[in-house]
């Protein structure tokens, strides 16, 4: 176990437990997150037929931190931070959904994201499946119920299950980056227009940059993949990238941040 993470922001201090125990953290410009596990039970095994890996014995902890953008209107984002246990099973449920042109969609998916993919009764044998059929499900609900769904959000979800298992979705430039033995690794993909290009361009759509902006499709959205933006939906996706890990010892901390963080903050230093 590390006995320290790397200090992305001062002003988190607080939140870093003291007891020398591992640390799985999750921060977002908006959200902090502390997970604190306890070690592993050396008598445990592994099923070699199992991709769960070997069952162990861990506490978690979580916590957040919001801090509202320069931008001339009122937060937009939505976290969810929470441990449930169903069936016997422990899950540890984080998110962080980065709302744009209004915030409704964002707080739909903070109501509702979770309860539709853990109502999927594949959840539990094929959890991927189960997550994106519903993010399918909740954007249906949003382009109905939301009124002319004007706005959207990205969405960057991550599940523990049982304190070992862990999977990340992510739907837009919202990321996820685990630290795993003093080494930072990726779990999610910027959908950037420049990168999914031909995507859009075969639902019908274009990739257009002004002088001096990013890239957007139809000239309006600088994101290939959101929830919500009805009136670009046929030339967007909201399907998600897909990543599952499995969680030891070497895993220190679990970054979830939206492109707040990654963007603005981290491009101060």
């Amino acid at each position: 176990m590390k006995k320290r993470a790397p200090n992305l922001r001062s002003d988190m201090d607080s939140f870093v437990p003291k007891k020398k125990k591992k640390l799985i953290r999750v921060y977002d410009v908006n959200d902090l997150f502390t997970t604190e596990e306890e070690p592993r039970d050396e008598h445990s095994t592994e099923d070699e037929n199992d991709e769960e890996a070997v069952a162990s014995s861990r506490n978690t902890s979580h916590g957040y931190h919001l801090v509202r953008g320069k931008m001339d209107h009122g937060m937009e984002d939505y976290l969810v931070a929470e441990n449930r246990k169903i069936n016997g099973h422990h899950l540890g449920l984080y998110a962080i959904f980065d709302g744009h042109s209004g915030r409704d969609v964002a707080k739909y998916l903070q109501s509702h994201l979770f309860d539709n993919i853990l109502s999927q009764s594949e959840f539990w044998k094929n959890p991927k499946r189960a997550l994106k059929k519903a993010y399918k499900i909740t954007d249906d609900e949003i382009l109905d119920n939301i009124d002319g769904s004007r706005g959207g959000s990205t969405a960057v979800t991550a599940i523990l299950i049982d304190h070992k298992r862990l999977i990340v979705a992510n739907v837009g430039d919202s990321r996820a980056v685990l630290c795993r033995n003093g080494v930072v690794r990726a779990l999610s993909v910027d959908h950037e227009p420049e990168k999914e290009k031909e995507m859009v361009e075969r639902k019908g759509g274009y990739v257009s940059q002004m002088p001096g902006n990013v890239p957007r499709v139809d000239g309006q959205l600088a994101m290939t993949r959101a929830f919500g933006d009805g009136r670009l939906k046929e030339h967007i996706t909201c399907e998600p990238d897909l990543t599952s890990e499995i969680i030891d010892d070497d895993d220190e901390f679990l970054i979830l941040a939206s492109d707040g963080l990654w963007k603005v903050e981290i491009g101060k230093f």
